[in-house]
């Protein structure tokens, strides 16, 4: 099995291009900076950097949505390859198909980790006509990828009558 999750953020805006011919599909390629679990001796944390890249409508919410800083949970799949350069030498390549992509954090707490100085620089430039939980017709808020109702602070709302249902009360 070839699964992979992550949550990290972003290094830089996701670049957006498209590909060739009749059924051109959106490709967007972004790095995650990713904390490791232990920090070292002294006590600096460290992070790796993981190539990712996402594909059709994922892509298209990676441009409209991801910009630098911004934590996010990827899962997808691992895959390797290569190619030559001009020079002729070999170049080998690891990225993470990205599957499914979700906000790891509400845009409030992603303005007060920067305004506190704790993970990134990124100040969010976004206001709330492209808030990331908003629709892009601006109507009701809806999750990353999944088109579920969620409220302000992120979460999906719950279904009227569900509450039989559920294993918890």
């Amino acid at each position: 099995m070839n699964k992979v999750v992550l949550m990290g953020r972003l290094t830089r805006d996701p670049d957006i291009r498209y590909s060739q011919g009749e059924n051109a599909q959106a490709v967007a390629r972004y790095t995650l900076a990713v904390d490791r679990r232990f920090r070292r001796q002294d006590g600096e944390q460290q992070a790796d950097f993981i190539s990712c890249v996402a594909f059709g409508r994922s892509a298209e919410f990676a441009e409209k949505y991801l910009h630098q800083g911004t934590k996010i949970v990827v899962s997808g799949r691992i895959q390797t390859g290569s190619y030559t350069r001009n020079d002729g030498t070999k170049v080998y390549t690891t990225d993470v198909v990205v599957e499914d992509q979700e906000f790891a954090e509400s845009k409030g707490a992603s303005e007060r980790n920067a305004a506190s100085g704790q993970g990134s620089s990124y100040r969010p430039s976004y206001g709330t006509e492209n808030a990331p939980w908003q629709s892009p017709a601006g109507g009701k808020p809806v999750s990353a990828d999944r088109g579920q109702e969620v409220t302000a602070d992120g979460f999906m709302n719950i279904p009227d009558g569900i509450d039989e249902e559920l294993p918890f009360h």
